[in-house]
């Protein structure tokens, strides 16, 4: 059994909550305590059981409301070496579960992939009990192609769907901006997501969020075109497609 809910994916703040048959799990902790909370309670979670803190990256839409969420409590967050040693509001935490590339808990198992980010240690996620899995990929320039065999024929995709690259490059934005974002270490643009899922896409799965979108640089209806055409090129049938929004929750999914 698992349940997954988007509660906010984008640059004002991200946050997921995963539930399994004997964890809750948030990944990231952007926005604020309240908001959070309030999400939780509208799913019929109440905030003091979760129990497990993934961090995928130490930038504020990420983590903003990870020191005030942890406090007084017994929550493991986890995260690789380097990532704790440069997050200073808690380094007296008690619970921090340090990690290379996988955690057990039980019959919970986690997969902390290296991406591609400009932020020290970052990591996505896959997420797996009893042969059922989510993976969340965000924030990276590119998929490493190692990663492509544990990647593919997973149940959920959270994918990051950033921007449409030509909104981008004639957008507002100023030019050292415009090239972080296209770089390898910047942000999956819509026709990569479509790529990427097409390499990943299985007979096992059942549902893709896209992920992260900008709020100038593309939207929902552009995303979804393009992704959705872009398996077509690759002759991939897939339709169960949506888009996770910056500051509503999303549907629950349940597998």
């Amino acid at each position: 059994m698992m349940r997954v809910c988007v509660f906010a994916s984008g640059s004002k703040g991200n946050v997921t909550y995963i539930e399994t048959k004997e964890h809750k799990i948030l990944l990231d902790m952007g926005k604020n305590k309240k908001y959070i909370d309030n999400a939780l309670e509208k799913i019929n979670v109440n905030p003091k059981s979760i129990d497990i803190i993934l961090i995928s990256h130490l930038h504020s839409d990420h983590i903003s409301a990870l020191t005030k969420f942890i406090k007084g409590t017994d929550i493991t967050v986890c995260m690789p070496e380097e990532m704790f040693a440069s997050l200073d509001s808690i380094q007296d935490y008690q619970h921090i579960k340090i990690y290379n590339d996988e955690m057990n808990f039980g019959s919970l198992k986690i997969y902390a992939i290296k991406s591609s980010h400009d932020s020290v240690g970052s990591r996505n996620f896959i997420i797996e009990e009893d042969g059922v899995s989510v993976v969340q990929i965000t924030d990276t320039g590119y998929i490493k192609s190692k990663y492509f065999n544990l990647l593919k024929n997973r149940e959920v995709y959270l994918l990051e769907s950033n921007h449409d690259v030509e909104m981008l490059v004639h957008g507002t934005y100023p030019e050292w901006t415009k090239k972080r974002i296209l770089s390898d270490e910047g942000h999956l643009s819509n026709q990569a997501a479509g790529f990427y899922l097409a390499k990943l896409i299985g007979p096992k799965t059942k549902k893709i969020l896209l992920m992260h979108l900008s709020e100038n640089n593309n939207t929902p209806k552009l995303a979804l075109d393009t992704v959705k055409s872009t398996l077509a090129e690759y002759e991939v049938d897939f339709t169960d497609i949506k888009c996770a929004e910056p500051n509503e929750i999303s549907e629950v999914i349940s597998l």
